[in-house]
């Protein structure tokens, strides 16, 4: 006997086929059956028509360290828009291995003092523990081994320091994390060169990780950048994700074209991707010097000021007659959203063929950027139905099986026979982004369910609390 069926809908399976009409049968955490099956007994059965049944999305650039270690409360921000599986540990930033009560920025990012993983392996065990309420796979930050490994961080790393790093990465690599990220642009790592991210990373050759690389300049250098990334994937032989694909800064407009025939040409050559969001303004720490690149910077949260969150920055400078650049120094520590992007730029990074969909969400921010709780709602109505620039099922597709094999999550991404019984039911002619930069948490509607591992997690934007995420583990 089934446990489920999901009858009547219209299953896109997210290889990138097109869908058809077919139910799906679930027993236990998997998928059992597909086709009519009507006459087949099971324990419950939902009706789907009119629906699409498709894989739980696959949010592949998050910042969910922390996020997922908490008892979620209320809607959540990737159960409400159809995520199942989240990717933690980008731009260089882990919650492990580091000890320490006052991590520097943007390592705060993360948005805990509770820095109590000195071994990969302990933070596995404590996500076990907590039972997330999504699936979950981890890379390990090369930022974050830095600052533990490291007493002064304005330099290159020394041949010891760069062993003691990699042994670290190692061992979590032997506990189960699926590869390292990088984070050059930001101050922990911006003195790091290509030959001690090559150092470091020297262990994912042998078990054949991923790097995923949040590149030196997104601006004026981004060539060099690029370059210098694309360098690192192809001197480990592995395959190489670049993190957040966009060009900031007005004069950078247009330059996509550029970009993405450099990494087209580097994909003949070396397995390379990357992600995007469906938004033209980025978010991260608050960083003066990016100031000058933006039309206008929304304050996300200040230590200092927490009042300011919400605020531009632009118009606190006019309040206080001061460069923009000094009241954004006077804020620190604190969080930022740029608008430096062109749309452009966004539409034709987004439907290349080499991309994928990461929301690059900031769960602790007080005023986060709405693509924490919007970016595939966003895509699915915005770019598919609204502007059609993406088939419904190559967006899906970007969001579940690219990225499930890109990321060597076996049996994710895809309904099959034999897959995981990841599964997100939504109205096509409904699903909507609501957040917006005045209301972030607003919950996206047309989602109707969805399921992990087999059971009902969330259900009309409402979190049910199922606990039936998992720590997916390299094997």
């Amino acid at each position: 006997m089934l446990d489920l069926v999901i009858e009547g809908g219209e299953l896109i399976d997210g290889t990138g086929a097109p869908r058809c009409r077919a139910d799906i049968g679930i027993r236990g955490d998997k998928v059992i059956a597909i086709g009519v099956l009507a006459d087949q007994p099971a324990r419950q059965r939902v009706n789907a028509k009119g629906r699409i049944v498709a894989p739980g999305f696959i949010d592949v650039h998050t910042h969910d360290d922390c996020l997922l270690l908490r008892e979620p409360q209320g809607a959540h921000p990737k159960l409400s828009q159809g995520v199942t599986t989240v990717i933690t540990g980008n731009c260089g930033i882990s919650l492990a291995p580091l000890l320490t009560k006052a991590p520097p920025a943007p390592l705060d990012l993360l948005g805990t003092t509770e820095w109590r993983f000195d071994r990969f392996a302990d933070y596995l065990d404590a996500l076990d523990e907590a039972q997330p309420i999504v699936n979950a796979a981890c890379l390990v930050g090369h930022s974050t081994l830095r600052v533990k490994h490291m007493s002064v961080l304005g330099r290159p790393a020394t041949k010891s320091e760069c062993a003691r790093m990699a042994n670290d990465l190692q061992l979590a690599l032997q506990a189960g994390a699926i590869g390292m990220s990088t984070g050059v642009y930001y101050p922990p790592a911006q003195s790091a060169t290509a030959d001690e991210l090559i150092a470091v990373g020297k262990p994912l050759s042998a078990v054949g990780g991923l790097v995923t690389m949040h590149i030196r300049d997104e601006g004026d250098a981004i060539t060099a950048a690029l370059r210098e990334a694309l360098h690192v994937g192809n001197a480990l032989g592995i395959t190489t994700v670049l993190s957040h694909h966009k060009l900031v800064g007005t004069a950078n407009h247009g330059r996509s074209v550029e970009t993405l025939r450099m990494i087209e040409a580097a994909a003949q050559q070396q397995s390379v991707c990357m992600d995007c969001y469906p938004y033209n303004a980025s978010s991260t720490m608050l960083l003066p010097a990016r100031v000058h690149q933006s039309s206008d910077v929304l304050v996300t949260w200040s230590k200092t000021e927490p009042q300011a969150a919400g605020r531009s920055l632009f118009d606190l400078a006019r309040e206080r007659n001061q460069p923009p650049e000094d009241v954004a120094k006077a804020l620190q520590p604190a969080g930022a959203i740029y608008f430096a992007m062109d749309e452009g730029d966004v539409s034709r990074i987004m439907v290349h063929p080499l991309s994928m969909i990461g929301s690059d969400g900031l769960a602790h921010d007080v005023q986060p950027h709405p693509r924490l709780w919007g970016t595939f709602p966003r895509v699915l109505g915005r770019y598919v139905r609204e502007q059609r620039l993406l088939s419904l099922e190559s967006a899906i597709h970007k969001m579940t099986g690219l990225s499930a094999r890109r990321f060597g999550l076996k049996g994710r991404g895809v309904l099959a026979v034999g897959s995981y019984a990841d599964v997100v039911i939504f109205d096509e002619h409904q699903v909507t982004d609501r957040a917006s930069y005045q209301q972030p948490t607003d919950v996206s509607t047309g989602i109707d369910a969805v399921y992990v591992n087999g059971v009902l997690a969330c259900e009309q934007g409402h979190t049910i609390d199922s606990h039936a995420g998992r720590v997916l583990r390299r094997t």
